[in-house]
């Protein structure tokens, strides 16, 4: 990229685009790209920009290949994936960020040129011209870029919810933060962000949760840097209720990262004795700095361990409950992840149904008797989540699944289920299971 070339305006333009096409044609991870380009842009602004672009693309990329698809006498070639997705980028500000058409289009066509396009940044302002004139071109909203092999299984799973889950999965997440009770009361936090201009609502059945009606920047929270709140979805927060752990108990959560449950856990009982897994160095470091952000991480033993793995780790003292918080295809997330429906292969659900069985029959011998194991996942799948934990009750004799009341979701066989958007939360599945004394 000719940076030096570059305009302030063209230059978040141009790494979005850069972004994307290492998303959409060269399999990358959009978290992992957006952590190496944002750096390079001093401004939040921008930032915050590339951000809002990216998802924009990713949420809907078919509304973006269909205009390209009716305006184009001919179709770009593979090796055009950079200024098709400039392209993109230019289509989303226009819609649905409805950015001011004057500064989108110029800071576009500057940023073809600066990506080394400069004989095709005619074609790019001439596009981009007719799509602020036009709007896009309407698609269908029974297709969907979600692969095919997918869509028939959500389809199977959820027929009635079908269509919702995939629009639902389309739009941006509301911003949704977690008040630690240990530093302030939650109407009170509330109060303190009216008086900095946020307005946020309670949600019934979420006693640490504020729904944001809008979205802030994290430096715009009050009190974040000193731990009073945290950014965490109303599903993942319903985890410490499903838990339910007595006060001062063993608690261990086996695969941690990014570390969200476990500061609710101790939130909630600064007494807890908790142990935190993770099979991730790196990701492991990042929960114990949210744990310091909230004054919490005297509190929690952190370690790196495949957590099926007993031997590595275990030292043989039963916990009184497990949080299970198991990989899985990441299905009830899309709205946050948008990049998990491209690549996401059939195949690894095999895979991961594999790994979520070695890690309940492992961790179940780490509960005491009495205790309870919560199984826990962000996908929408009845394969990783019913299916899973009634094969596990089949094959364990001192098992049984306990009922969760019904602000956990979809009343399944075993467990409940949120779908995305349910609440306004995540997709997310919680199983309750209880050892024999």
């Amino acid at each position: 990229m000719h940076d030096a070339s570059m305009h302030s305006g063209s230059r978040p333009r141009a790494i979005a685009a850069r972004v994307l096409d290492a998303v959409m044609h060269r399999g990358r991870s959009l978290k992992a790209e957006l952590a190496t380009a944002l750096p390079g842009l001093p401004d939040p602004r921008d930032r915050a920009l590339v951000e809002a672009i990216c998802f924009a693309v990713l949420r809907q990329p078919l509304r973006y290949e269909g205009a390209l698809a009716a305006w184009m006498a001919r179709p770009l070639t593979r090796r055009d994936g950079e200024l098709r997705a400039l392209l993109y980028v230019g289509l989303a500000q226009l819609d649905p960020l409805q950015l001011p058409a004057h500064a989108a289009l110029d800071s576009t066509v500057e940023a073809a040129r600066g990506l080394g396009y400069p004989h095709q940044a005619g074609m790019v302002n001439a596009l981009l011209r007719r799509a602020q004139r036009e709007g896009l071109p309407a698609v269908d909203p029974k297709h969907s870029h979600w692969p095919s092999w997918l869509r028939g299984r959500v389809r199977r799973d959820w027929p009635e919810h079908y269509e919702a889950i995939l629009a639902e999965s389309a739009v941006p997440a509301p911003m949704w933060l977690r008040v630690n009770a240990r530093s302030i009361a939650r109407d009170a936090y509330r109060e303190r962000l009216a008086e900095a201009g946020i307005e946020a609502d309670v949600v019934e059945g979420l006693p640490d949760a504020l729904r944001l009606q809008g979205s802030a920047a994290i430096a715009a929270l009050p009190g974040f840097a000193e731990g009073a709140v945290s950014i965490q979805d109303a599903s993942a927060q319903l985890v410490a209720d499903a838990i339910a752990a007595a006060p001062g108990a063993r608690v261990l959560d086996a695969c941690a990262a990014p570390g969200g449950k476990s500061a609710h856990l101790l939130e909630r009982d600064p007494a807890l004795r908790l142990t935190a897994l993770d099979v991730d160095a790196a990701r492991l470091r990042r929960v114990r700095s949210g744990l310091v952000r909230l004054g919490l991480a005297e509190r929690a033993e952190l370690r790196v361990a495949d957590a099926a793995d007993l031997q590595a780790w275990w030292d043989g003292q039963p916990f009184d409950a497990v949080l299970l918080d198991a990989p899985c295809s990441a299905t009830g997330i899309v709205r946050r992840q948008p990049d998990v429906v491209l690549h996401r292969r059939e195949s690894d659900i095999a895979a991961l149904m594999l790994l979520q069985a070695r890690l309940l029959d492992a961790l179940w011998r780490t509960v005491a008797p009495g205790g309870v194991l919560l199984y826990a996942t962000c996908s929408i799948l009845t394969e990783e989540n019913e299916r899973q934990v009634r094969e596990f009750l089949a094959r364990t004799a001192d098992a049984r699944a306990e009922a969760l009341p019904a602000r956990f979701g979809h009343d399944r066989e075993v467990g409940r289920q949120r779908l995305p958007g349910d609440g306004g939360g995540d997709g997310f599945f919680y199983a309750r299971l209880r050892r024999g004394a």
